[in-house]
């Protein structure tokens, strides 16, 4: 099997929140939806992001998280970007649209430098400025390691 992730798919406890995070507040484009059931939005290229009730989504994945003492599954979802000043905007651009600030943009051991929020389902969006990071124009990623 080809490594490839079509679809990114998060359990939401709150579609109407969900929702006004993703779509009105980061301003990313719905491509279809089944109102309080599920949301689609294109996150990459042949890649969707699915925002499913989570109640729903038990029905056909079993216990997927939210449990009491936090979100219950360890999931981090990352950007890479062009620079540190695009990691701060990033940042800010989720805090201004409903996300808790977990880590502010910082330089990092490894050489980057990088940031963290929590959408208002507690899933963490890490956005990196890594320099050893790159895409070819066939779509490979190059992480600057032999």
């Amino acid at each position: 099997m080809e490594p490839i992730v079509s679809a990114i798919t998060l359990g939401v406890r709150d579609m109407a929140r969900s929702r006004r995070f993703y779509v009105d507040g980061l301003g990313w484009r719905p491509l279809a939806e089944q109102e309080g059931e599920i949301l689609f939005i294109q996150s990459a290229h042949g890649q969707i992001l699915a925002l499913w009730d989570v109640v729903s989504m038990r029905g056909e994945y079993g216990d997927v998280g939210h449990h009491e003492q936090g979100p219950g599954v360890p999931v981090s979802l990352g950007r890479n970007v062009g620079s540190p000043e695009e990691v701060d905007q990033l940042l800010a651009e989720g805090v201004a649209a409903g996300a808790e600030l977990v880590s502010a943009g910082r330089q990092q051991s490894w050489g980057g430098y990088s940031g963290c929020f929590a959408d208002p389902d507690g899933f963490r969006w890490d956005i990196v400025f890594n320099p050893a990071f790159s895409v070819d124009d066939g779509g490979n990623v190059s992480m600057g390691m032999p």
